[in-house]
């Protein structure tokens, strides 16, 4: 859960992050920043950002669902090998 939680603050703050960088460059070039495409941009922009720039939050996050998911599976696997010899 803390790796989900980690990899979510993140990407989180990235966009904050880029949403605010592309709403300062607008500002600069011109008086007024469209909110809405702002938000578009940044949005795109982090994305392809996080790819590069959080794969290592990623990976750690991917490890601990792969992780889980063994376990579930021997867990499920146990009981209906239990169940079988029961029969």
């Amino acid at each position: 859960m803390k790796e989900f939680v980690v990899y979510t603050l993140l990407r989180l703050a990235l966009f904050l992050l880029t949403w605010g960088a592309v709403t300062g460059a607008w500002l600069l070039a011109t008086d007024k920043a469209p909110i809405g495409l702002t938000f578009i941009i940044a949005l795109v922009l982090s994305g392809i950002g996080s790819y590069f720039v959080l794969a290592g939050p990623r990976a750690k996050l991917a490890n601990h669902v792969e992780a889980r998911a063994e376990r579930a599976t021997a867990a499920f696997e146990e009981r209906r090998a239990r169940e079988d010899a029961d029969d």
